[in-house]
């Protein structure tokens, strides 16, 4: 079953143009993959697990990806057909992932901890005849959660199974490994979709994020060109089932012919350990991954020395991450972008420290921004504004109709939801989301500059700050923290005197302090806050 999709309106004169100047080619997504697994079929490609551990080379992984094709091909997947799948960072993920491009279908990642909830969401919403899944992940039941939605699920059709227990009515994935091969990609149109992305943020529901062949390409080969050529080989935590992953991992080391390495559970000890086992490099993407290497007590010279280059986004990039990197010599590019605009702006190490340490670069080739007051009036520079963006690799809308509308204004413009400043170079600095923003007693205020401030204090890990109701002012902000090992959380009252201190207006000051042992996350790393703000509304109702 083809997926109908209401998508955004792109002008002629500009599609004409994403082809004239070769942004948007007639290459599709399982062609791209193809060509690089074939042509770099001598490269590494090594899976980390306790349980599904992995090491040959992109043939191996393209010989597989073509079996894995040609039985999802006997059960009648077709171009145009979403394939739903939720796998940990295994070989089976990538296999399938590939295969499903390369029938010309629609791979639709779940990520692996995502519970009954999000999955019975995402399949019924995509409608996805097809599942490929595993039957346990350590504590994860996929299987138990797969049965409590199973009842409504009346779309679904096939199940295949990685693992020891395939329940009754499921097919083992083994019969997909050993059927007879297709014999490569499946012509497709380029600007139909390709794939469909859950993303899970702000939101309570995942948004089904859907992309052409076209969009993913343009997005394939403008991330891809940017990374320097020549680094180390990079080990990749983030889940494939989510955007960061499956384009670290899947996507743009096949297009640039380097070399994969995955790990199937973030243990900073291991990664540490198996990074200087293979000579590789880590910690790129959201601050979280890098975070949690700098402050693991195995953290030594020898690691800092594989990590002379971290790329980081996904999320907010405090200044005082980068400071902290630069002091031990490692350099750090900070980046803009979303599941549904993926590259807006970016920089390379050459750019200038001050750039890198406080803004998020440059709008990348191709790609258009404008930062909008409340009248909806473009701002000046200096001044803050709404981020609204275009560009060749702009999703091309939600498998939810209404959120598409409600994100694109009539001239194609997306609305990304942040708030940033734009400086006399054109750099861009993301300074909140609108979300963000604490309305207390009718003033706004950035929870992004709170926190800035807050990761000074001594001990202190992390920090979220968010707004809280006040029967009195509306809101008030509430800082959680997540405190290094062995530190205690700095009481009100310390905190009031450290903001005192570094100047920020009184009026903006957090009026309680929660420690928190973990936050809650997105399955790139970033701190889930609709989470948090929904608890203390919980606490608040009456």
């Amino acid at each position: 079953m083809a997926l109908e999709l209401q998508r955004r309106g792109i002008d002629e004169a500009r599609a004409r143009r994403y082809v004239a100047d070769g942004s948007w080619t007639d290459q599709t997504l399982g062609t791209i993959l193809a060509e690089g697994l074939v042509e770099g079929r001598h490269l590494p490609l090594v899976i980390f697990s306790d349980t599904h551990p992995f090491r040959g080379t992109f043939g191996d992984g393209y010989e597989l990806a073509r079996r894995v094709a040609g039985g999802l091909a006997a059960v009648g997947v077709g171009p145009g057909e979403p394939v739903a799948f939720q796998l940990p960072n295994w070989i089976e993920a990538a296999a399938t992932f590939w295969a499903v491009a390369m029938l010309g279908a629609i791979p639709v990642p779940i990520v692996h901890f995502y519970g009954a909830k999000e999955v019975g969401f995402i399949l019924e919403q995509s409608r996805a005849r097809v599942l490929v899944t595993a039957d346990r992940f350590g504590r994860l039941d996929f299987l138990a959660n797969l049965e409590q939605v199973a009842p409504r699920l009346d779309a679904l059709e096939h199940v295949f199974v990685v693992g020891d227990t395939v329940p009754t009515g499921a097919t083992p994935f083994a019969s997909l490994a050993t059927a007879a091969p297709i014999d490569g990609p499946v012509p497709t149109d380029p600007s139909a979709p390709a794939l469909v992305a859950y993303t899970s943020g702000t939101t309570a529901d995942p948004k089904g994020v859907v992309h052409s062949h076209r969009t993913i390409g343009f997005e394939i080969r403008q991330l891809g060109s940017i990374q320097a050529k020549g680094g180390l080989p990079a080990l990749v935590g983030a889940p494939v089932g989510h955007g960061i992953g499956m384009l670290a991992a899947l996507l743009i080391p096949v297009w640039r012919r380097d070399p994969i390495h995955l790990i199937d559970a973030w243990d900073p000890g291991r990664v540490l350990a198996t990074m200087l086992d293979e000579g590789i490099t880590s910690g790129n993407g959201s601050t979280y991954f890098l975070i949690s290497l700098l402050d693991h007590p195995d953290f030594s010279d020898a690691h800092r020395a594989l990590m002379p280059h971290i790329g980081l986004g996904g999320s907010a990039v405090p200044a005082t991450v980068g400071e902290r990197c630069a002091a031990m010599g490692i350099s750090t590019v900070r980046s803009f972008g979303s599941t549904e605009h993926p590259s807006i702006t970016g920089m390379t190490h050459a750019a200038p420290y001050e750039k890198r340490l406080h803004t998020d670069g440059r709008p990348l080739p191709g790609v258009e921004i404008e930062l909008r007051g409340e009248d909806a009036h473009p701002v000046g520079v200096g001044q803050p504004g709404e981020i609204w963006s275009k560009g060749p690799d702009c999703f091309v809308g939600y498998t939810d109709p209404a959120l598409t509308a409600a994100a694109f204004d009539a001239d194609g413009w997306f609305d990304t939801g942040d708030v940033g400043v734009l400086d006399a170079d054109g750099y861009l600095c993301i300074v909140d989301r609108k979300k963000d923003i604490i309305i207390r007693g009718g003033e706004n205020i950035s929870a992004l500059e709170v926190e800035e401030q807050l990761l000074r204090l001594p001990g202190v890990a992390e920090v979220a700050v968010v707004a809280a109701p006040d029967a009195r002012l509306g809101e008030h902000g509430c800082a959680f923290v997540r405190m290094h090992e062995a530190a205690s959380p700095p009481s009100l009252e310390t905190l009031r005197d450290h903001l005192e201190r570094v100047g920020l207006a009184r009026q903006k000051w957090p009026e309680e302090i929660r420690p928190i042992a973990e936050f809650p996350r997105t399955a790139s790393g970033k701190v889930q806050k609709f989470v948090l703000r929904q608890g203390l509304r919980e606490e608040a109702a009456p």
